[in-house]
């Protein structure tokens, strides 16, 4: 009779164990899912009040996570995105007789402002339209700034008389004064580093269309602005023009 007692006795005492053991492991897993679940503030001031040194550690790591390229990268192509929407929206509040056509493509965005949207005829005399529109840009410039590696501005002539070239000197003038004076309204805003702003007349002589018709002729007389973006591969103006003007994507 003892010696079953005592098997009874030894059989209740391994189911003992046995529940403080399951017992044991669901804490565990609760405390783990509490863990996963907890607020990262919470959890920042339990791991500093417990160890401040592998706190800072941990914020450290955090802080070398969200300052890496990739985060970088990231923020830029935001910025540069909400820059490309918010330059759709001016050439929408400025409506077809403005005339502005917008296109991008990797790593940049291109402008251009055709015909007289800037200037008169012969004059480089920025006109009150011209100084809204710049007004408007140069706001959407301002927060995307930073994802910004230069912006370039582009002046054109077209010719005449499509038998006879435009006086070179006073033709080369005109389109690199447009030009200057666009760039030179913009670093008036104080939007962007003057470092990031260039200016470059070409003349009569890069047309995107004829100089038979008045059409063609008006479509030759603009402004353009090149945009790239940080960190983007740079390309020459020919590569730039093809994709904008022959393979279509402007808007």
């Amino acid at each position: 009779m003892k010696r079953r007692g005592k098997k009874q006795e030894e059989s209740g005492s391994w189911m003992d164990t046995y529940g403080d053991m399951v017992t044991l492991l669901l804490c565990f897993f609760v405390l783990l899912y509490s863990i996963s679940s907890v607020d990262q503030t919470k959890w920042k001031n339990l791991v500093k009040s417990m160890n401040p040194e592998a706190a800072e550690a941990v914020q450290d790591k955090a802080d070398k996570v969200a300052d890496s390229p990739k985060a970088s990268e990231s923020d830029s192509d935001v910025k540069f995105e909400e820059l490309y929407n918010s330059l759709v929206q001016i050439q929408n509040s400025a409506g077809e007789s403005m005339d502005i056509q917008i296109a991008r493509g990797d790593g940049y965005q291109f402008i251009t402002f055709r015909d007289r949207v800037f200037f008169d005829g012969d004059s480089f005399v920025l006109k009150e339209e011209g100084k809204k529109v710049l007004d408007s840009f140069s706001a959407a410039i301002a927060p995307a700034a930073e994802s910004v590696k230069e912006i370039q501005v582009l002046g054109h002539t077209t010719q005449a008389d499509p038998a006879i070239q435009n006086e070179l000197v006073s033709d080369r003038l005109l389109s690199s004064d447009r030009a200057a004076v666009v760039v030179a309204y913009i670093q008036g805003k104080n939007v962007i580093d003057p470092k990031k702003l260039v200016s470059a007349g070409y003349g009569q002589f890069r047309p995107i269309d004829t100089f038979e018709t008045e059409e063609g002729r008006r479509q030759n007389r603009r402004v353009e602005i090149l945009i790239t973006q940080s960190g983007a591969v740079e390309q020459s103006l020919d590569e730039y023009y093809k994709q904008v003007y022959q393979d279509g994507e402007q808007k």
